[in-house]
């Protein structure tokens, strides 16, 4: 397997404090590559940077061979790279069908010359959006709330909605932040399972930060360590448990 995503050397500080230390990780095309590590080690931040959201001081960040350092994040959402937040960003006045039917871009409707002069173009588009709208919302198991207002739907159901929503442009690289945090076990099992089909049936690539380890050791291989802004260990989940390093830093050292 090749790299899609190639982190070299990156760099971040805040003020003073050094957030992102030398950092380097690879993730290859087409796995579900868990990165994990205490609080304050830098994963959020790490993420911020990869989806273009924040810049970086020094380093490299390459998607698929090309470079991407600092490119803007909606640049990169053309480019099949996106993320998810650990607090679900929906519009809470739409239904859960519209928040996917949004994400499309450059539809001919959003224009005023699209809508004046093509309608018949509009209502075709609008159709063919709808239609992949609603096989996406089966997909994700929203089926019967398709017409509610997302602002109305659970934690664990807007998280399922966020996933919906990257398939509305066909991702190829999904950054997914503590998705599991405040989703009940039935609707964390749904959304292991939607990852799980997204990669071995679409090819997505997931990057993941997570702290249900119990998540992570059924989704993800390689997993990577990240302690203080810096690459501490990668490898397999029973590696990473296995580290006397990794149990002192990350799970806790025992008296």
């Amino acid at each position: 397997m090749s790299a899609i995503i190639d982190v070299r050397h990156v760099n971040k500080a805040f003020g003073g404090l050094r957030v992102i230390n030398d950092c380097s990780i690879r993730v290859e095309q087409g796995s579900i590559t868990g990165l994990i590590g205490p609080n304050g080690a830098g994963k959020s931040t790490l993420f911020n940077i990869i989806a273009g959201a924040l810049p970086l001081d020094s380093g490299q960040v390459f998607l698929d061979g090309e470079e991407i350092t600092n490119r803007p994040a909606n640049e990169l959402f053309h480019k099949g790279l996106l993320r998810t937040f650990q607090i679900a960003h929906e519009f809470s006045q739409l239904t859960a069908l519209e928040n996917l039917m949004m994400v499309p871009p450059n539809q001919a409707g959003e224009s005023l010359f699209g809508a004046w002069f093509r309608p018949a173009r509009v209502r075709q588009e609008e159709a063919q959006v709808r239609q992949k709208a609603l096989e996406v919302i089966d997909f994700v198991g929203l089926g019967h709330v398709r017409n509610e207002l997302a602002g109305n739907l659970s934690g664990g159901q807007k998280k399922l909605l966020e996933l919906g929503r990257t398939m509305m442009v066909d991702a190829r690289v999904v950054l997914l932040d503590e998705i599991a945090a405040g989703v009940n076990r039935t609707l964390l099992g749904d959304l292991v399972t939607n990852i799980e089909r997204l990669n071995r049936e679409l090819g997505y690539t997931f990057l993941v930060i997570e702290h249900d380890m119990d998540m992570i050791a059924r989704l993800c291989d390689p997993v990577i360590v990240l302690a203080e802004g810096s690459v501490m260990v990668q490898g397999s989940i029973e590696e990473i448990q296995n580290d006397p390093a990794v149990i002192d830093a990350y799970f806790g050292a025992q008296p």
